[in-house]
């Protein structure tokens, strides 16, 4: 059994990479069938690739096809090529729910560009396979801070005049000698399909068969994000006066373009029909040039509250797909980032939103005729966390508690899983594994503060990756301790144990020691992460030096159970050691599994149906027919193996 699970130990310090995973650095848009095999590239650069070439083609198709006749061959058949290397990527690309829709989708579009569809309909669809592309495998798709436009500004005279000229005309000095031409981004026509995203992916890709080389080695994100937003500004420019006004006085404006990944994913495309053709250039040109405009306020739960009274209103024309993606947003956009600080002031209200919100997300998914209730109850719970965090920083006793209390709900898992490790290997008697376990707990702490740098200064991890990340881990975690338990139980009955420690303890424990190492390590870094993030979050809610005092006087508890736990495994017979080491790590195996779907759930990609039961965090317990549904599937395995352990006949393994 141990040496099965072994196998899985790169699977675990891989998550550590797509942790803090973003677009990868690489040069050219790959294409054709060399495209199609490359199934070694990391996920996240082969989502943004992917999505890249979805958005040239939506833009480009018009230069190879019109009134259904081919004007370009040479772009007809590159369209061709794009479209069935998308067909392919997706193919290859981990699957998800959403993955026969996405090929579906893809095949759609195959279909269209055969057959000379239409310049809309083929950009119409070649966008919406990009947003769900998005949708199903999450990437950063906006910057970490507001880009700085005079640095964009500079940033393009330095590398970019020479070939589209000072003023983004596609008139540069060296352009008459490239072929294709440069691109003009002064062409409302075809800045109209693009998004700060699509220049984004081209300045840090490059586009393949064009003189546009990538950037991503020469420049940082954050230049090259402020260079996207000034090149996407360049079509505007001369309606960005006019956009104050449009911006300011149009509601659904702010509705549609609430935050920077929203502005950074617009396109005038797709806003017009809502806003109108001029009022989209306008307010777009405005909010490009002046990104700052976004109002700073409409952050948090009023932009919960807000994006949830827009799904509302989107269920209520019967856009079930905008309310879905609306309802998502309003949590992990909104509520999400200031969980920490609203569970430091009150936990229980933190709680009954997130299930709130979950059994809304659920109501609006499924087309059920509760969903205004689900809706009306989730924006009470909304005002009155608003009015909690209103109430003012926190005071020293509810800091104090704050700290104390998180490190010790998410650490104790880890500390048991750790602890159960050690006393193990002391009792039978190998010492010299115990250093396994110490590098992989230590290596996860490290890990974990790296994770969090990683994600604030160049990444910026997005709330879903975040929730992915927990609930992956956590089910992957629960997987391992259900046939780590189910294995430790089989050794406690019949007095197997004294014979599998005389016969092949010895040679079991040296093969796994890195499987010591990375359930060490996997079980502790899902905890550092999540844990880090809340004192982030709190650091600024004060006083200071009592959030201090409520972590080392978390870490001094934990420090202690930890003593008591070892301490008490050394007196315990080994045979009674096996089966309390069982009964702990099935019922940690049960927990993970509670903890792992309440996180995929705020992820969106399980739904919530709210069950009539309590929520008890610390055993992984969640009002949700779902968790419970999972929870009960491991206990039952547990007990139907804890079963047969007890009937079979003792021999030697």
């Amino acid at each position: 059994m141990i040496g099965i699970l072994n196998k899985a130990v790169a699977w675990m310090l891989a998550c550590t990479v797509l942790a803090v995973g973003g677009p990868a650095s690489a040069r050219g848009l790959p294409t054709g069938p060399a495209a199609a095999t490359t199934t070694a590239q990391p996920a996240p650069a082969t989502v943004s690739q992917t999505w890249q070439m979805l958005d040239y083609l939506a833009t480009d198709y018009a230069g190879a096809v019109h009134d259904g006749h081919v004007v370009s061959a040479s772009e007809y058949a590159e369209m061709r090529e794009f479209a069935a290397t998308v067909r392919q990527r997706l193919a290859q690309l981990p699957t998800r729910p959403a993955s026969p829709a996405l090929q579906a989708q893809a095949g759609q579009l195959v279909q269209l560009i055969d057959a000379r569809a239409a310049t809309a309909d083929v950009a119409r669809q070649a966008h919406a396979l990009a947003d769900a592309l998005l949708a199903a495998y999450p990437v950063p798709t906006a910057p970490a801070h507001l880009p700085d436009l005079a640095r964009g500004a500079a940033l393009y005279q330095q590398t970019c005049a020479a070939c589209h000229g000072a003023t983004g005309r596609g008139n540069g000095p060296a352009a008459a000698t490239l072929d294709p031409p440069p691109i003009d981004f002064t062409d409302r026509t075809r800045a109209d399909q693009r998004s700060v995203l699509s220049l984004y992916e081209a300045i840090s890709h490059g586009v393949n068969g064009t003189a546009m080389a990538g950037y991503a080695d020469q420049l940082s994100v954050d230049d090259r994000w402020s260079l996207a937003y000034y090149v996407g500004s360049l079509a505007y420019a001369h309606r960005a006066g006019e956009g104050v006004h449009a911006w300011e006085d149009n509601a659904l404006a702010h509705q549609r373009l609430g935050n920077l990944e929203e502005l950074s994913r617009a396109r005038v495309a797709d806003l017009a029909p809502a806003l109108g053709e001029q009022q989209a250039r306008a307010i777009l040109g405005y909010l490009r040039a002046y990104p700052h405009a976004l109002p700073q306020a409409r952050s948090g739960l009023a932009l919960a509250r807000e994006k949830l009274a827009a799904s509302l209103a989107a269920w209520r024309q019967g856009d079930h797909a905008e309310a879905q993606r609306l309802a998502l947003s309003a949590y992990l956009d909104g509520v999400e980032p200031v969980e920490a600080q609203l569970d430091a002031h009150d936990g229980a209200l933190r709680a009954q939103l997130e299930t709130a919100m979950g059994a809304y997300r659920t109501a609006v998914a499924n087309g059920r005729a509760d969903a205004e209730a689900r809706e009306q109850a989730a924006d009470t719970l909304l005002q009155r966390a608003q009015a909690t965090l209103a109430g003012g920083s926190a005071d020293a006793a509810s800091a104090f508690l704050g700290a104390w209390t998180i490190l010790v709900r998410e650490g104790l898992e880890a500390l048991l899983v750790v602890v159960a490790l050690l006393a193990f290997l002391r009792k039978a008697e190998r010492p010299a594994m115990l250093r396994y376990v110490h590098a992989g707990w230590g290596l996860a702490l490290l890990a974990g503060l790296a994770t969090w740098a990683v994600a604030n200064y160049a990444v910026a991890i997005s709330g879903a990756g975040r929730e992915l990340t927990e609930g992956l881990s956590s089910l992957f975690a629960a997987a391992v301790l259900l046939c780590v338990g189910l294995w430790m139980h089989r050794k406690s009955v019949g007095g197997r144990w004294q014979a599998y420690l005389k016969a092949k303890m010895a040679a079991t424990l040296d093969r796994s020691a890195w499987f010591l190492f990375g359930l060490a390590f996997i079980s502790v870094y899902r905890e550092v992460f999540e844990t880090i993030l809340f004192y982030v979050a709190m650091w600024n809610e004060g006083p200071r030096g009592w959030l201090l005092g409520g972590i080392g006087t978390g870490a001094l508890t934990l420090a202690a159970i930890a003593w008591l736990l070892l301490r008490t495994s050394r007196r315990l017979p080994l045979g009674k050691f096996f089966s309390a080491s069982s009964a702990l790590i099935a019922l940690l195996a049960v927990v993970l599994t509670g903890k792992g779907i309440a996180a995929l759930q705020e992820a969106g990609w399980i739904g919530v149906h709210v069950a009539p039961l309590p929520r008890i965090e610390l055993l992984g317990i969640y009002p949700t027919w779902q968790s419970i549904a999972a929870q009960s599937l491991v206990a039952l395995v547990l007990a139907i193996g804890y079963a047969l352990n007890l009937r079979r006949i003792p021999q030697k393994d």
